[in-house]
């Protein structure tokens, strides 16, 4: 088997149109120094007190690929191995008009950016410290699409998952929807919570190895994958606290359990409801409770104390 360096050549959409910029076979080993963030360079010079700039959105979700894989064919799966992913200490958060699960409460620009280089957790303001655990946001074999297609909804193919469990160790499973699968990767993060809640996580760029195995005469009819062991070890050791929502909407429940969450966050730590709608994003677990007590669903978001300054 041999090993790859992916060239640094992006693209911006899906579509079978692009020329591929790399052939592999089943079982090597592919690499790369850099996938940029998601804004594509565009907050690189931004610096505390400046306008926040204005994204061009043309230029967001910069994807290596496509690569394509020797005998891949649709019905066909595509198995990535995720060997080393390695974060370049730095990255931003931010609150975009008219994004996110709260986008009415938190309707201005915002902008949050991280140092920790040298470092492997993240300081968020004193009051809290992200363990960082890199993963891309975006692993997809592209769809059937010949019309330009926009990167930010994820579908049945792969795309935008993020998944915050996709970190070194993984497996990740993609259905083939192409001849030659064109594998795409994108939409680097260092941290992220469950639910992304603010649409963005530790924006932040990353290099890594993975190795791609094509397996015949398997189908499945979405991504899968399979974790080395738990799947949080340091952070689940002081425990959690969590806020409900409930109603009969599960993406209501999801907004009341995320603004319980920042009441408790701003009472507890003195944070800025802002600061707690971010830290929120990229640390706290949203997760499904209950679906089957008619008329009323429960989602709840879990705080992990590890991460938290209890001396505040």
């Amino acid at each position: 088997m041999a090993s790859f360096e992916v060239p640094a050549e992006y693209n911006y959409l899906w579509t079978t149109r692009h020329k591929p910029t790399l052939e592999i076979g089943s079982g090597d080993t592919i690499s790369f120094d850099q996938v940029p963030e998601a804004a594509g360079g565009q907050f690189d010079d931004y610096r505390a007190g400046d306008p926040i700039p204005e994204l061009d959105f043309e230029r967001l979700y910069p994807m290596l690929g496509p690569i394509m894989v020797e005998g891949a064919e649709p019905g066909d799966v595509l198995e990535l191995e995720l060997l080393e992913y390695e974060s370049h200490g730095w990255g931003w958060t931010a609150t975009l008009p008219g994004m996110g699960l709260l986008a009415e409460e938190f309707a201005d620009p915002h902008l949050h950016i991280w140092d920790f280089k040298g470092s492997s957790a993240a300081d968020f303001k004193g009051v809290a410290s992200v363990p960082v655990r890199p993963f891309l946001g975006v692993l997809a074999s592209t769809p059937d699409t010949d019309e330009p297609q926009g990167v930010i909804p994820p579908g049945h193919f792969g795309g935008n998952i993020d998944c915050r469990d996709l970190i070194a160790g993984t497996k990740v499973f993609l259905p083939v929807q192409t001849p030659g699968a064109r594998l795409m990767l994108s939409d680097p993060h260092a941290a992220q919570g469950d639910g992304e809640v603010c649409v963005s996580a530790i924006e932040a760029p990353l290099g890594g190895r993975m190795k791609v195995t094509l397996h015949k005469g398997w189908s499945i009819p979405a991504p899968q994958f399979q974790t080395p062991g738990p799947l949080r070890s340091g952070i689940e050791d002081k425990g959690y606290y969590a806020t409900m929502g409930v109603g009969p909407d599960l993406m209501g429940a999801a907004k009341d359990a995320v603004r319980y969450m920042i009441d408790h966050m701003s009472r507890r730590y003195g944070l800025d409801p802002l600061d707690a709608y971010v830290l929120s994003s990229v640390a706290v677990d949203l997760k499904i409770s209950e679906v089957v007590d008619a008329p009323n669903w429960v989602v709840s978001a879990y705080l992990p104390l590890s991460i938290m300054n209890e001396e505040r």
